[in-house]
């Protein structure tokens, strides 16, 4: 029962995470003048319109993924390389807010509510799902991988387009698919009591740096709080 009710908090804090990620991106876009996300029904909070069914499937079992890219037109922005940082931004500002508002509901349900339910067992699991994939997908996506939104920040600030730009952009895609198949893989050589593989679990090892990192002034500022 435990397991199911993790099982379905993770998938329900996934929707939320993924979704507010993605709109996020088509509400600064359609604001710098593009109205492509608008068209496309990107606008809209239905979970629908934003799942990669890949990245989806990559997120709940393994802990890293993404959506369906926002489309968007940058001869339609009015200023196009502003336009174009901005809308990359968003969704990773947007993740990083959100776990900050999150994260005092978790303190919240920990310190006043009965630990022996359900309803305990499953608003702790949720609330945590969703401040740890909210810090999980801002820090997964400023990778420098296409098509994350690293590379589309990389994209908006950089006029070069050397080798290096278009080898992220020719092979981003493999190289991230080869790097969470490489720590699925380690995650279920550690789950079969192989504990060494942990240390060789690359992008493991980096959201975990890079999450406590981005996570200490959120879990710092809200502890000054006398629950």
């Amino acid at each position: 029962m435990d397991y199911l009710t993790r099982l379905l908090a993770s998938f329900l804090a996934v929707i939320i995470v993924l979704t507010l990620h993605e709109v996020a991106h088509a509400v600064v876009a359609y604001s710098c003048g593009d109205p492509t996300p608008k068209w496309q029904n990107r606008l809209s909070l239905n979970p629908l319109h934003h799942f990669d069914p890949l990245g989806l499937i990559c997120f709940v079992f393994v802990g890293f993924g993404w959506a369906k890219p926002v489309a968007i037109n940058p001869n339609n922005f009015k200023k196009p390389r502003l336009g174009m940082g901005l809308t990359a931004c968003a969704g990773v500002v947007t993740n990083y807010v959100t776990a900050f508002f999150f994260y005092p509901i978790l303190c919240v349900v920990v310190n006043y509510f009965p630990h022996i339910t359900f309803l305990y067992n499953f608003l702790y699991s949720f609330i945590d799902f969703l401040v740890i994939y909210s810090l999980s997908f801002c820090v997964f996506n400023l990778l420098p991988l296409y098509p994350l939104d690293g590379f589309r920040i990389v994209d908006a600030v950089n006029k070069r387009r050397g080798k290096i730009y278009r080898f992220l952009r020719n092979y981003g895609y493999y190289i991230l698919l080869g790097l969470i198949l490489e720590s699925f893989i380690c995650r279920v050589f550690v789950n079969l009591n192989v504990e060494i593989m942990g240390y060789f679990n690359i992008l493991g090892w980096f959201m975990t740096f890079a999450t406590k990192i981005l996570g200490w002034p959120i879990t710092a500022l809200w502890g000054l709080v006398p629950w």
